[in-house]
């Protein structure tokens, strides 16, 4: 988020998750000084008379003056959280993931609610944000938990997942900047039963020296800190090595945090999957917004 002339990105539907997405993104531009672009797609589906031939719309009118509703009261959102920055809208007509995955390409971040409007508006995550997390390039905060009381908190540390990819490199580096932004404490989190000698040998844990391998990933943290404490002095650094999965220690630390950073994948699962187990739990469980860091190569 070097990158002044990007915008924030923040998709709304007129739920409260959207509106809350919306002022927690006018907080972060305000403080970083770029421009809020805000977006409502009207999923207006075009039916066929036959033969190629589009028909009307069915109550685009009505659709179009909800949707100008919506963002007229997202602006007004995001004007009473920082009045001088700059607001942009968009309306498109087509649906709004596809929308904000190729504005992904020129954003510094995108913002969405973690659940929506829509038939399914009762799962943990909806497909916007879903699918907005697995394929944009560049990252992005899913809302949960406590966003629908505060914007931007004061209060509580940014959590970093840290598993010694490339990929936990890069949250890394985002969220020793998001620290120093916010003048939080960082807690580097390091799980490192992610790839477990338990789940992968079985009885291999009966003659594994746990002691061992909990000082090589000691040793481990330590070399991945040891740069960007270099790079943020003013960033008070808290290490949190523990045998756990990852995704059970983060969850835990979201109930007090004010933000947790992870990857989108980390170095166990499957490399033809978008989003790891540890960035899909927190995404759909956390109690506090989420940033999920895409690979940068796929800017």
């Amino acid at each position: 988020m070097n990158t002044a002339e990007r915008k924030i990105l923040v998709g709304v539907d007129g739920t409260g998750p959207g509106l809350a997405a919306v002022r927690w993104a006018a907080a972060v531009a305000a403080r970083r000084r770029l421009k809020l672009l805000i977006v409502h797609a009207l999923r207006a589906d075009q039916p066929a008379y036959g033969a190629g031939l589009a028909g009307p719309v069915p109550w685009y009118g009505d659709l179009a003056e909800e949707g100008r509703r919506v963002l007229d009261e997202a602006t007004e959102q995001a004007r009473a959280v920082s009045p001088e920055t700059v607001v942009d809208t968009v309306m498109p007509t087509e649906s709004p993931a596809p929308y904000l995955i190729d504005a992904s390409k020129s954003a510094a971040l995108v913002v969405v609610g973690g659940t929506g409007r829509g038939f399914f508006n009762e799962l943990t995550l909806g497909s916007t944000a879903s699918a907005v997390v697995a394929h944009a390039h560049c990252p992005v905060v899913v809302m949960r938990g406590k966003e629908n009381t505060t914007a931007y908190p004061a209060e509580g540390p940014v959590v970093a997942g840290i598993d010694g990819s490339p990929l936990s490199e890069h949250a890394l580096e985002v969220a020793f900047e998001e620290a120093s932004w916010r003048n939080a404490r960082l807690v580097a989190v390091h799980a490192w039963r992610d790839v477990t000698y338990d789940d992968a040998y079985g009885m291999a844990r009966l003659v594994v020296q746990w002691e061992s391998i909990e000082e090589e990933e000691r040793r481990l943290l330590a070399q991945r800190l040891a740069g960007w404490q270099e790079k943020y002095p003013d960033v008070e650094v808290e290490r949190v090595l523990v045998r756990d999965q990852p995704r059970h220690i983060l969850l835990e630390w979201s109930a007090k945090a004010q933000l947790v950073v992870v990857g989108s994948r980390g170095r166990g699962g499957f490399t033809g999957q978008l989003l790891g187990s540890t960035s899909q739990a927190l995404a759909h469980h956390a109690e506090c917004p989420v940033m999920v860091v895409r690979p940068e190569k796929s800017r």
